[in-house]
């Protein structure tokens, strides 16, 4: 049995180059608040990200997708949760994951350390780093779905006078 053939213009389309990748400041909604500042580089598909002008460089998604975290000390995400496992790949720094309904379970992740964090369970993330860091994230399946955000997260993003619309993108609402 002969293999596939791939031609090099078809396989540059499945390269992302970080140094021309462009990452979002409001990747998800809970951004807005200042604790969960951070960057998101998607990079294999759309992800779970709730910033409409996001554009991942490789489209072709075969059961996950992939991007890259920046945030810098102590910033990370809020509680949330979707539909699929989430696999975290600590790349520097040390970062925290927080799990269970209220973040009450908490677990120190350091270079090149792996969490794979099941369907249905709260989760969060904080880099606990003096410095800037970086986080792999895997979200599995062609469609990994919406967050869902803990309530007391979209309170007070909703406080902030930001939403989501009903497709699960960033809106700023008038007050």
């Amino acid at each position: 049995m002969g293999s596939k053939v791939v031609t090099k213009d078809e396989m540059v389309k499945r390269v992302a180059r970080f140094k021309d990748l462009t990452p979002s400041a409001r990747p998800l909604v809970d951004a807005v608040l200042p604790q969960f500042q951070r960057e998101i580089f998607q990079i294999i598909g759309g992800g779970v990200t709730e910033d409409a002008s996001i554009r991942a460089p490789i489209t072709a998604v075969e059961g996950f997708h992939l991007s890259i975290v920046k945030a810098g000390p102590k910033k990370g995400t809020g509680l949330h949760n979707h539909k699929t496992v989430e696999v975290f790949v600590v790349l520097t720094g040390t970062w925290s994951v927080q799990w269970g309904d209220d973040g009450e379970n908490e677990l120190t992740l350091g270079p090149w350390d792996v969490i794979s964090i099941p369907t249905g369970i709260m989760r969060g993330f904080r880099n606990d780093s003096a410095d800037e860091a970086h986080l792999l994230a895997i979200v599995g399946g062609d469609d990994p779905g919406r967050v869902a955000w803990a309530s007391d997260v979209m309170q007070a993003v909703r406080d902030k006078g930001f939403d989501l619309d009903e497709q699960g993108k960033i809106v700023e609402v008038r007050r």
